[in-house]
């Protein structure tokens, strides 16, 4: 087992290094593919090891970019080292090396993963300069289209969780504007529970749900629609209140499984015609109410979240009575978990309620569309979670106008 070797050769500054690992249990072709590479005037460092044994360590490097495999090791031999070999590192080019008398070799080996091959004895410097170069190029290449074509997947995947977690309100007279954004907390990540919606039932009072299901990813995503298109059913069915939170835990605790997923939600009843609005906080936190004076958080009765203690089902509700004209926003804590600038504080509900103090009379969905901006910004990544917020406005204020999205 050879220390690696480092050469400058005839390459230029510019020139990118190669990590190769040669893979070869004859001392003297080994010997012979170094001295080979030297005169490529590549820009390389060799490592080279007698058997896939002893790959593994070698392959814990990332650097390594370019793989040179002997097809007859003591450990393997043939399509069966290539296989081996493209388990280990499936992102590296592998370059196989043949016998004069192997036709047939190389092309089973690039049948099998390989990049390409070359046959010992017949190799010249330019060749070999050539192949390094393109397999790699071929290697980096096929790793880029499958990176994007995971990215595509997943994007699409993402996609077809959105609609199921921020759908279309139902609505039929209802004079209320409703709102509604939902951003996942990354780039390219996978969506997480938040989920949201709004219906008007047969009675004609305006019901929406915000909810946050325990971590992130497919599984609590997918809980995450079902919970909202559970909601969706149970109160076009005409269940409303605990009764509709208990059948809201006792459908989570049976599509979580084994995996001990909650939720926290707030459920809202708004009847204009009353001016009042019913509150059912499940572990979630209280809804926004922006009027004339400004925004406040409303005080209101705090029960359980949804599959910490089956069976308790406290869920005490809140009467508010309501301005003639005004906005409610509910929203998930992905809004105020994130920092407050640059240093270690949390923006919390009031570093919330001060921005949007400081936030221009603008139409609703302008004013959401900027409060999440603003949180984002001050956060600067270091908090990644989605982010649900739904606002329903009635009645005329100032900027509310043209303010449906």
């Amino acid at each position: 087992m050879s220390a690696p070797v480092t050469t400058t050769g005839r390459a230029s500054a510019d020139e990118p290094t190669y990590h190769i690992l040669l893979i070869e249990d004859d001392e003297g072709d080994a010997l012979l593919v170094e001295e080979l590479l030297h005169d490529t005037g590549l820009r390389f460092e060799l490592t080279t090891r007698t058997t896939l044994a002893e790959v593994r360590d070698a392959l814990s490097d990332e650097r390594i970019n370019c793989i040179l495999l002997d097809l007859h090791l003591p450990d393997a031999s043939g399509t069966d080292a290539v296989t081996a070999i493209r388990a280990l590192a499936p992102h590296t080019a592998v370059i196989v090396l043949t016998g004069l008398s192997e036709a047939q070799a190389g092309t089973e080996a690039m049948a099998a993963g390989a990049q390409d091959y070359l046959v010992k004895g017949k190799v010249e410097a330019d060749l070999m300069h050539r192949t390094v170069r393109y397999a790699v190029y071929r290697s980096q290449t096929e790793r880029a289209n499958a990176e994007a074509q995971a990215a595509r997947l997943r994007a699409e995947e993402n996609a077809r969780l959105e609609r199921g977690l921020l759908p279309q309100p139902l609505l039929d007279t209802s004079t209320v504007r409703v709102t509604s954004r939902y951003l996942p907390g990354a780039e390219m990540t996978l969506l997480g529970g938040d989920f949201l919606d709004v219906v008007e039932g047969d009675d004609g009072l305006l019901h929406a749900v915000v909810g946050d299901v325990s971590g992130h990813g497919p599984d609590a995503a997918a809980l995450g629609v079902c919970l909202r298109i559970a909601w969706r059913s149970l109160v076009l069915g005409g269940h409303r209140g605990d009764d509709l939170l208990h059948l809201m835990e006792r459908i989570l605790i049976a599509e979580r499984g084994s995996q001990q997923l909650f939720a926290t939600c707030t459920l809202l009843t708004l009847d204009q015609e009353a001016a009042t609005a019913t509150l059912h906080l499940a572990g979630h936190h209280e809804p926004l109410l922006t009027t004339r004076e400004g925004t406040l958080e409303l005080t209101a009765a705090h029960g359980i979240a949804l599959g910490i203690v089956p069976g308790v089902e406290s869920w005490p509700a809140t009467v508010l009575t309501l301005p003639a004209a005004g906005a409610l926003t509910l929203y998930t804590d992905g809004l105020t978990e994130g920092h407050n600038g640059p240093g270690r504080e949390r923006l919390g509900v009031e570093g919330l309620l001060a921005l949007i103090e400081n936030l221009p009379p603008t139409p609703p969905a302008t004013h959401v569309d900027l409060l999440i901006k603003e949180t984002h910004e001050l956060n600067a990544g270091r908090h990644s979670d989605d982010v649900a917020v739904l606002r329903l406005d009635w009645g005329s204020q100032p900027g509310a106008e043209a303010g449906a999205g």
